[in-house]
C-alpha cells in the first residue's frame, strides 16, 4: 500500500480536484444560461462550451480516481467536496482565475511526483505525470483565450502542497464547510495578499499585506518585523529573496504592509507565475521546499505573461 505521506498528497489531489469539479461545472452552468457577463456572441460559444465540457468530465475523473485510492488504502476514506466561494463575475476573469490555478497546481504536481519518488511509490508516477501534461493542455486554451500564446514558459513554476492547499483554503473554501478538511495534514499559511493591481513585465515596486494574528507579533518575527524577509519563487529559479524598500507595520488596524521591487527580467524571472512569501529570515530559503518550510504567509501569486 502507498506510504502515508503518499496518502496526504492523495488527499490534496482530490480535495483540488473536487474543487475543480464545483468550478467548472458552475461556470458551465453560467455560461449555458446565457448568465450575464458568461456570454458573449463576440466569441465562438459553441466550442468554449464544448471544452468546458470536456474539461469538466476530465476533472471528474481525476477527482474520482484520487478518491478511488484513499477508498482502497486510506482508513480515513475519500475526500469529501466543501462549498465554495468563486471570486468572478464574468467569462473573462473566470477564465483568467483557471489558469492562474492551474499554473499552481502544475507546480504542486512536480511536488507530489518528487515526493511519490522519495517516499517509494514510483509505480504512481506515471499517472500524476500525466494529468500534469492534461492540466497543460487546458492551461493552453485558458492562455489562449486572453490572447496569449498557448505555451507560457519552457519550465513552469515550482510549488509545494503546503501552498496549494494554503491558497485553497484562503481564496475558495467557505471556512467550516468541509466535513473531513482535518483529514488533510498539510499548513494553511496566514493570507499574503498582493495589493498591486496590473502588474506589468517591468521591474517595479509591488505592495503586499498580512494581518497581525490577534496574539500580536511572534517573538521571531521582531518588533520591527525585520526577522521575516519576502521571498519570491518564479519558474525554476532559485527562490529569490526580495529587496525591501518599506515596511509599514499598523498595529492599531491589525496589518503590515510590504512594498519590495519585483525584479523582473525578460529572459530570467518574473514571466508566468510568481509566487510570494512571507518567510523566517532564519530558514533555508535557497530552495522552494525550504521556502514553504519557513513561510508564515503566502502564497501571494503573480502572473505575467
Amino acid at each position: 500500500p502507498p506510504k502515508a505521506d503518499t496518502l496526504t498528497s492523495l488527499r490534496l489531489i482530490a480535495f483540488n480536484e473536487l474543487f475543480e469539479v464545483s468550478y467548472f461545472a458552475q461556470l458551465l452552468s453560467l455560461i449555458k444560461s446565457h448568465a450575464d457577463g458568461f456570454w458573449d456572441d463576440s466569441q465562438n460559444m459553441d466550442f468554449i462550451v464544448d471544452t468546458i465540457t470536456a474539461v469538466l468530465a476530465q476533472e471528474e475523473l481525476h477527482a474520482i480516481n484520487a478518491n478511488n485510492a484513499l477508498t482502497k488504502f486510506d482508513p480515513a476514506g475519500p475526500v469529501l467536496p466543501c462549498q465554495y466561494n468563486f471570486p468572478v463575475t464574468n467569462l473573462n476573469d473566470a477564465i483568467a482565475l483557471a489558469s492562474t490555478f492551474t499554473d499552481v497546481v502544475m507546480g504542486t504536481l512536480q511536488d507530489v511526483a518528487t515526493l511519490l519518488g522519495t517516499d517509494g511509490d514510483a509505480g504512481l508516477i506515471r499517472g500524476i505525470a500525466s494529468v500534469i501534461g492534461q492540466e497543460g493542455e487546458q492551461n493552453g486554451f485558458y492562455r489562449q483565450f486572453q490572447k496569449q500564446i498557448p505555451s507560457a514558459l519552457p519550465f513552469l513554476t515550482a510549488s509545494t502542497r503546503d501552498f496549494a492547499f494554503s491558497a485553497l483554503n484562503q481564496n475558495f473554501i467557505v471556512p467550516g464547510s468541509c466535513p473531513n478538511l482535518k483529514t488533510i495534514h498539510l499548513n494553511v499559511f496566514g493570507a499574503l495578499t498582493v495589493e498591486t493591481d496590473n502588474i506589468k513585465p517591468q521591474v517595479q515596486d509591488i505592495d503586499f499585506s498580512f494581518q497581525i494574528p490577534p496574539t500580536g507579533l511572534a517573538p521571531e518575527w521582531k518588533p520591527d518585523c525585520s526577522g521575516l524577509e519576502l521571498v519570491f519563487i518564479n519558474q525554476q529559479n532559485v527562490p529569490l529573496v526580495a529587496k525591501v524598500k518599506k515596511v509599514d507595520i499598523d498595529t492599531h488596524g491589525g496589518k503590515v504592509t510590504i512594498t519590495a521591487i519585483f525584479p523582473f527580467d525578460e529572459a530570467n524571472f518574473g514571466n508566468g507565475l510568481t509566487l510570494a512569501a512571507v518567510v523566517l529570515a532564519s530558514g533555508d530559503l535557497k530552495t522552494v521546499d525550504g521556502v514553504a518550510a519557513a513561510t508564515q504567509f503566502g502564497p501571494g501569486l503573480i502572473e505575467i505573461n
